[in-house]
């Protein structure tokens, strides 16, 4: 931030905390502590902060919204200023964290337009109706922890409205198909199911692919978090559900889950041709 004459900014205490909204008194602290000190004195004492002392107080505030403590600030701040490799990795750091907030956004817009829907049924929705929806955010919470929140988030932006539209859509075919295999009493292992069952296994490939940050052990807690909010929920979300599928009854939801596990089942064992 060189001007025309060739000679570098500076920028006193109260410029400095005008232009970036941290208080002086922060800027006092920060400079007290060592964490960012002005680089230069006027004759008469008074500071004057330059390029690099702007850059540190960016660096200072990122790590600080990334959830530091300011000891731990200081130890990361021990490499310099100018350092391109660390500024890029910080950016790197707030860029990440910043998507989590925009996925963690999203779940609430989501959670308020729940609301909403409720409110574009009637005039003024009864209070149970509230209770109700409050209700289903607070058994998701239990359930399923922040990471695992924010890993669905995350999932959920990286497909886009029109995919999961699409995977509803698929979810809804290979449910019926699958629901008139059962009612007929076809055999998990015909081909004509497996075909069903092979369709319903790339859906769920579809919807947890992409995601080289998963591990082994977080795939076990996900999946025995979605296993305990089935167990516990799954009579109030089939009922749910059958309200929304004309062809499909309180009890069927349940049903035709455990017949296309079983299909699922029957195609492991058997995939390497034993």
């Amino acid at each position: 931030m060189t001007g025309n004459d060739g000679i570098e900014r500076r920028w006193t205490i109260g410029e400095l905390a005008k232009a970036t909204g941290v208080t002086i008194r922060t800027l006092y602290h920060y400079d007290e502590i060592g964490l960012v000190r002005a680089g230069e004195r006027t004759a008469s004492g008074h500071r004057r902060y330059t390029e690099a002392d702007l850059r540190q107080l960016y660096r200072v505030r990122a790590l600080r919204g990334l959830g530091l403590s300011l000891e731990e600030i200081a130890n990361v701040l021990r490499r310099p200023a100018d350092d391109l490799t660390a500024m890029r990795d910080l950016l790197g750091a707030q860029l990440a964290e910043l998507e989590l907030q925009s996925a963690r956004m999203a779940q609430l817009k989501t959670k308020i337009g729940g609301l909403l829907g409720l409110l574009d049924q009637s005039v003024m929705p009864d209070p149970e109706d509230f209770m109700t929806a409050l209700e289903e955010i607070s058994v998701y919470e239990t359930y399923f922890g922040q990471e695992i929140r924010d890993h669905l988030a995350q999932r959920r932006i990286q497909l886009g409205e029109d995919t999961l539209r699409d995977l509803r859509a698929e979810w809804l075919v290979l449910l019926k198909e699958a629901h008139q295999h059962m009612l007929a009493g076809t055999p998990v292992d015909d081909p004509q199911v497996q075909a069903v069952t092979a369709r319903w296994t790339a859906m769920a490939a579809a919807i947890q692919s992409g995601d080289e940050q998963r591990d082994e052990q977080f795939d076990e807690r996900l999946k025995a978090a979605g296993t305990a909010w089935w167990r516990d929920n799954s009579a109030g979300v089939s009922a749910e559900v059958s309200r929304q599928i004309e062809w499909l009854d309180a009890d069927g939801l349940p049903a035709i889950l455990d017949y296309l596990q079983r299909a699922v089942i029957w195609a492991r064992e058997h995939e390497s041709g034993e």
